[in-house]
Parts: structure tokens; C-alpha cells; sequence
């Protein structure tokens, strides 16, 4: 696991959300999409784990 600061994985989260939005909204393949839900799944875990 990343030893990131909150504030960075925050701004990381919110970059992936940004991301998986954006790719639904402009109608990427699956795939795409599945790739940025998974990648944003893997930091929100990461901010549990860290315990904020």
C-alpha cells in the first residue's frame, strides 16, 4: 500500500472519480470504464485502510 498523505490520496480520488465520470458520460467501451471503476475502487480502499 502507498504510504500517501490524506490530503494527496484525496485529490487522487477525486481525480479518478473525475476520470470514471467523464468516461461514461463521453460513452467509452466498457472496458474503459470498468479500468477507471477499479483504479477508483483501489484508492478508496487505500483511504479506509489508512484509517481516515
Amino acid at each position: 500500500m502507498n504510504n500517501l498523505s490524506k490530503d494527496e490520496l484525496i485529490r487522487q480520488i477525486e481525480a479518478a472519480r473525475e476520470a470514471l465520470n467523464s468516461s461514461i458520460d463521453s460513452g467509452k467501451d466498457y472496458q474503459q470504464i470498468y479500468q477507471y471503476s477499479v483504479a477508483l475502487d483501489h484508492l478508496i480502499e487505500q483511504y479506509i485502510a489508512a484509517g481516515y
